[in-house]
């Protein structure tokens, strides 16, 4: 080939690369670009604070979908590592944390104060405490980008409420402050270490001693196993007391400071790091504990009663990452099926993917909209209202249960949308695939969390009020056909019959399927409500494709359309 020809190739091949490049959605503002969650937000929260708070959620939005989003790949491609001696052989364990990890640290902790938020009267320029859904919302758009920092967020925010709960007021007193410092450099962060090799999700089987001490303190002996944020300021422990009954009895609620009151650094050790499929961005480790100080937190005997406050709170922050993971890998996909053509045509308008399409909007927009209602049960609950803690301990499983696994598929369907370059790690879709994956362990695994729906029907009475919640919801929307509302009336009363055999002696087995029943008809009467209000037509569309395709049976021979006609108006 002759010179000129080489040339007159190279020409036509930059003019295709340039004619048909890689769609990159870029740098976005995660918010700005998102109205439908803008048309949510109005209205979930009253009007004034809605106003007052828009410019957050727009910063917000910037700094997620812009550098956030580098630091976050940046993080993940240099873990944590632990340092055990100084250079000059001194015992001085650090873990050293990317600069592009301690960036996104300042943002979430110190700007937005997303650990103290539910804890302060005085956040973000409103005068007064702000209710859940702020925080949740603004954690929703952080977490489209950085999935582990979220972790010592959601447990730094957990420990405080259940230490503000449970601790007796000189405890309260002593370490409250620190943890709702908003100066970066001065505050801790908390950590809860629960897991052992030998108990799991069995937390009668916990080995970990507590000793009291002539000075009301205790010292702790054992190890555990997976501890997250290993070096946070703060862990909440499970341990048996010496001497105490077996089984749960046994079990109390212990705060363990990282620094005792002399300066000098508690008694345990991180004994290593994890490597992780995913969240490589946080660290996460083994700790061995060799009579470190503690305090007990609560009474003697109920620590897993005291502890599961600071666990629910954690799955509802579970669920929400896993629904703003799905809104990352559903706008990622939406814009590749925008962008990129194929036999003469864009993506979104081939009709294989459009289904395809739509089977990632939908369990992405249950997700959101459960956040939303669990995140309001959240602040009647703690407000005090009657029948709301009934409906949050419903709730809070069904989201954690059902997001996360849904959001394992989520993210693994999109990442087919964008091709080939999805299974490459410039991109995000592999590391929202890996970090999806833990949403439906940590926080109890899914059969663990499916049995605590059961256990909320059994103990709190939880059915009847999610049931009367939703049936309020349905009464409350207009402009839907008579055929729709009786198909959502019937279906919540299937999933309720449904739940309740699965609460009998012998229903163990149908848990999951009756947590799954009851997801759908709660997100599908809750986005119906919602596209009443807000006069969203495809909210409606999302909200009918979930109970027809998620819900009702179908005959998988038969075709026909999406949803029944007689639905439509």
């Amino acid at each position: 080939m002759s010179a000129a020809d080489q040339t007159q190739m190279s020409a036509l091949a930059q003019a295709s690369a340039a004619a048909h490049p890689v769609p990159d959605r870029g740098h976005v503002n995660n918010y700005t670009s998102d109205p439908e969650l803008q048309q949510l937000l109005r209205l979930y929260l009253p009007a004034d604070l809605y106003a007052h708070l828009q410019p957050y959620f727009e910063r917000m939005g910037e700094l997620a979908g812009g550098v956030v989003d580098d630091w976050a790949l940046q993080a993940d491609r240099n873990p944590p590592t632990l340092q055990v001696r100084s250079r000059s052989g001194r015992d001085e364990q650090r873990i050293h944390k990317h600069p592009a990890y301690v960036e996104m640290e300042k943002i979430a902790f110190q700007e937005f104060g997303l650990a103290a938020i539910s804890h302060r009267e005085d956040m973000l320029g409103w005068p007064g405490r702000l209710p859940a859904i702020v925080k949740y919302a603004l954690t929703y758009l952080f977490v489209q980008s950085e999935f582990g920092l979220c972790c010592p967020l959601s447990m730094t925010d957990s420990l405080t409420r259940t230490l503000k709960k449970y601790g007796d007021e000189a405890l309260v007193r002593k370490y409250l402050p620190t943890l709702l410092a908003m100066d970066f450099d001065s505050a801790v962060q908390g950590s809860m270490f629960m897991t052992e090799q030998a108990a799991g999700s069995d937390i009668a089987n916990t080995l970990t001693v507590a000793a009291a001490q002539e000075d009301g303190s205790w010292r702790l002996y054992g190890e555990k196993w997976f501890c997250s944020n290993p070096d946070a300021g703060f862990g909440m422990v499970l341990a048996r007391v010496q001497g105490g009954p077996p089984g749960m009895k046994g079990i109390s609620l212990f705060l363990l400071p990282r620094t005792l009151d002399d300066g000098s650094a508690n008694h345990y050790r991180i004994v290593r790091l994890k490597d992780k499929l995913g969240t490589r961005s946080m660290a996460s480790g083994e700790i061995r504990m060799e009579g470190a100080v503690a305090y007990l937190v609560g009474e003697q005997g109920r620590g897993f009663v005291q502890i599961a406050d600071m666990v629910n709170n954690s799955r509802l922050s579970n669920g929400m990452r896993s629904a703003g993971m799905m809104r990352r890998a559903v706008a990622e996909a939406e814009f590749i099926a925008r962008e990129r053509w194929a036999f003469g045509k864009q993506l979104q308008d081939l009709p294989l993917m459009q289904v395809q399409l739509d089977k990632l909007r939908v369990p992405a927009e249950q997700a959101r909209t459960m956040v939303l209602q669990t995140a309001a049960a959240l602040t009647r609950s703690d407000a005090g209202e009657p029948g709301a803690y009934a409906l949050l301990r419903i709730l809070t499983p069904l989201i954690k249960f059902r997001a996360c696994r849904d959001a394992r598929k989520v993210t693994g369907d999109a990442m087919e949308v964008r091709g080939g370059c999805g299974y490459i790690e410039e991109w995000a879709d592999p590391r929202l695939v890996r970090d999806a994956h833990l949403g439906s362990i940590w926080e109890g695994t899914s059969n663990i969390v499916a049995l605590d729906v059961r256990r909320a029907i059994r103990r709190e009475g939880s059915l009847p009020v999610l049931q009367q919640h939703l049936l309020g919801l349905l009464a409350d929307t207009g402009g839907i056909t008579a055929a729709y509302r009786q198909a959502l009336a019937d279906a919540l009363a299937g999933a309720a019959r449904l739940a309740e055999r699965a609460v009998a002696e012998d229903g163990e087995a149908l848990v999951r399927q009756a947590a799954t029943a009851l997801y759908n008809c709660t997100t599908a009467i809750a986005m119906t409500w919602e596209a009443g209000r807000t006069g969203s037509a495809e909210r409606l569309r999302l909200a009918q494709l979930a109970l027809a395709h998620r819900v009702l049976p179908r005959d998988p021979l038969g075709g026909g359309a999406a949803v029944p006609a007689s639905w439509l108006a």
